[in-house]
């Protein structure tokens, strides 16, 4: 007797279901994508027990014909592909001809479908390998897919099912992710008999049967898409969330990537698609994070729902059962595409008057929506406007800070460029004798509120110009916040965590550059080093150069700092020194200069950032917020936090409940 023999085909089909439909998550995710590739506008999914009782699937598409029904249920059956070429650039969902297959070999299966030119629908059952014939039913339009007792006779695979709370889990995920993807498609969930999901197109009736592909750009599209996700994922996700959107020929990258703030403790809200389809891709992960890496908290993970479409040809989804991973033909070049766009589309940093408030910072504490009063374009006038004192001209210190610029013995100002601050108090002090005007029919407004008079409700503008995005500094509070104005209300600024960003961002592009300025130092800083560091400082000379540093020995337990960059402060010369010598005597100083540059760049940046309880000019200020709406990322420090919030004069007046 042979002991090589010919497996039975249920045995074969039953095997394949252990691989392709392993929970009742992968038989709905397998069931949906069968929908969409018939062209479904409207899927319903009902779900009993988290689907190992039932799941069924209901889809208005272009249906099954009456003598196609049973091939369907046939192992490596299929309409999606014919040949080797239609292997190698598949555009579909689905095109291995398994999942039905193996649905029908491990469950009590019935498949109904009508098709757009049948009189009625037809209807084959599925048990145990056994397919029945086509029968009639009262299907409408479309195909049916009615799947109970999931595993029912394999009992050493049923075992291994977890909780009804756990398999529902998994198929709400599922059922997420590919309603994710199409927002031009109507899905409904319900579990156990109670609606879960509810979720419309959102689309015109005019744009009926308009495909995602055919529409894509369209504005009603990007609203359908922001209703989804916020649907799915929250309306948080979608007031943190910026667009995304860019186009190389055929590669276009599209979606929605949540500001840093919204990072979440696990990888939850990430969603990434390739031609539509779900994937977790290595190539792409990595470059996800690498364009998170400089403005993300450590031990967090970013969220973001991005649709990457490229020609079929380039891409192979024919690795995993599951097609839930890719290879792609040029993954360098993903690489790079994907990385840029995305980094490109953080940069943004701050938000201008038109801005759509995604792009603003959310305010934890009240919760409170962003958006700006569409019609408000100026500092109130019914609010008191804070006057500096002395705004007739700088103060001492500003002359100073403007005159000496970064200069080392300066050590008590920030070392932002002097031309900067120059434009910037001219721009301030143009506006000052306006706002001091303002301020007088503030007070003569408040005294007719204090006479009995009453008070305008409305927000007119008062001033002509228009404010910066940041607006205009009006004071300091407790030596850690600016409080600024600009055209939409309050702006709240961390001024350590915004200049932190400011000289982390100088430091790379003067890096990038190769002509990082070095800034001698007339009294060199002298500290006690170990043997290591001295080692470390005569080994690495070339390294520090590059880095702006000159580090010498003084003696066999004495190092000076020399020179330094003009970027970082000289009180900072020692922390600086030891941060640099740890890294490269770590490390080294190839890995330094390339991998391990931006960590060392944040750390001299965290070190040399004006520190908490440094009393600012207003001139200061202002500089600093000018300076952060020409620094990208400006929005996040190097750690990931937020470095200023906006409160619009429509928060405030309902937190005061003005008006009502």
């Amino acid at each position: 007797m042979p002991s090589i023999r010919l497996l039975p085909d249920l045995l074969i089909n039953q095997i394949a279901a252990g691989e392709v439909i392993e929970r009742p998550a992968a038989a709905l995710k397998e069931l949906l994508e069968n929908s969409l590739d018939a062209g479904a506008t409207e899927i319903s999914v009902q779900l009993e027990q988290g689907g190992i009782k039932r799941l069924l699937v209901r889809d208005n598409g272009r249906g099954i014909s009456k003598a196609d029904l049973p091939l369907a249920l046939l192992r490596h059956a299929t309409s999606k592909i014919a040949s080797l070429d239609d292997l190698q650039s598949v555009a579909s969902m689905g095109f291995r001809g398994e999942a039905l297959a193996s649905m029908a070999a491990v469950a009590q299966l019935t498949l109904s479908s009508r098709a757009a030119d049948d009189a009625h629908g037809w209807q084959v059952e599925a048990l145990d390998g056994r397919i029945s014939a086509p029968a009639p039913s009262s299907q409408s339009a479309g195909t049916t897919v009615d799947i109970r007792e999931l595993y029912f006779n394999t009992p050493a695979r049923r075992k291994f099912l977890k909780s009804e709370a756990t398999e529902f889990a998994h198929c709400q995920e599922a059922f997420k992710r590919i309603a994710l993807s199409r927002p031009d498609v109507s899905f409904t969930l319900q579990h156990n008999g109670r609606v879960i999901w509810q979720l419309t197109t959102g689309v015109r009736s005019e744009d009926e049967g308009v495909k995602i592909e055919e529409a894509k750009g369209d504005g009603w599209l990007r609203d359908a898409a922001l209703k989804r996700v916020s649907a799915l994922l929250g309306d948080e996700f979608g007031h943190a969330a910026i667009n995304v959107s860019h186009q190389v020929a055929a590669l276009s990258l599209q979606g929605l990537a949540a500001l840093p703030a919204y990072s979440r403790g696990n990888r939850d809200s990430q969603y990434f698609f390739v031609n539509g389809r779900f994937v977790r891709d290595k190539v792409a992960s990595h470059a996800l994070r690498q364009a998170y890496q400089d403005i993300l908290h450590h031990q967090r993970h970013p969220a973001f729902v991005l649709f990457l479409d490229l020609p079929p040809e380039q891409v192979d989804v024919n690795v995993h059962p599951a097609k839930s991973e890719v290879r792609f033909r040029e993954a360098q070049g993903i690489h790079q595409f994907i990385f840029h766009t995305l980094q490109q589309a953080l940069s943004v940093s701050v938000v201008t008057e038109d801005t759509d408030s995604r792009l603003a910072p959310k305010t934890p504490s009240t919760g409170l929506s962003n958006k700006p009063d569409s019609g408000f374009r100026g500092i109130t006038s019914d609010l008191p406007t804070l006057v500096p004192f002395g705004g007739s001209g700088p103060s001492r210190m500003a002359s100073s800070f403007i005159n000496d610029g970064f200069s080392s013995f300066q050590q008590h100002q920030i070392p932002l460029g002097a031309a900067q601050l120059n434009a910037s108090y001219r721009v301030w002090e143009a506006q000052s004798a306006q706002l001091a005007v303002a301020s007088e029919s503030t007070v003569s407004s408040e005294w007719q509120v204090a006479s009995g008079k009453t008070a305008p409700t409305d927000h007119s503008p008062f001033t002509t110009y228009d404010s910066p995005p940041l607006g205009f500094a009006l004071a300091q509070l407790a030596g850690v916040y600016i409080l600024a104005q600009n055209a939409q209300g309050l702006i709240v600024v961390d001024m350590h965590a915004a200049h932190e960003r400011i000289v982390y961002e100088k430091l790379k592009t003067s890096l990038d550059a190769e002509r990082i300025i070095t800034q001698p130092l007339l009294i060199p800083v002298s500290f006690f080093a170990d043997a290591l560091d001295i080692a470390t400082a005569e080994a690495e000379q070339e390294a520090l150069q590059r880095l702006g540093f000159d580090i010498a020995p003084l003696s066999p337990t004495t190092l000076a700092v020399r020179a330094m960059p003009v970027l970082l402060k000289q009180s900072e010369a020692e922390a600086a020194a030891h941060a640099v010598l740890n890294e490269l005597r770590e490390y080294g100083a190839s890995r330094v200069l390339t991998e391990r540059r931006n960590a060392l760049l944040a750390s001299l940046a965290c070190h040399s950032a004006v520190r908490a309880n440094r009393i600012l000019s207003v001139t200061e200020m202002n500089a600093l917020l000018r300076e952060m709406e020409q620094t990208e990322r400006a929005g996040q420090c190097n750690h990931g936090r937020p470095t200023w919030f906006q409160l619009s004069m429509k928060e405030l007046d309902n937190m005061f409940m003005r008006g009502q």
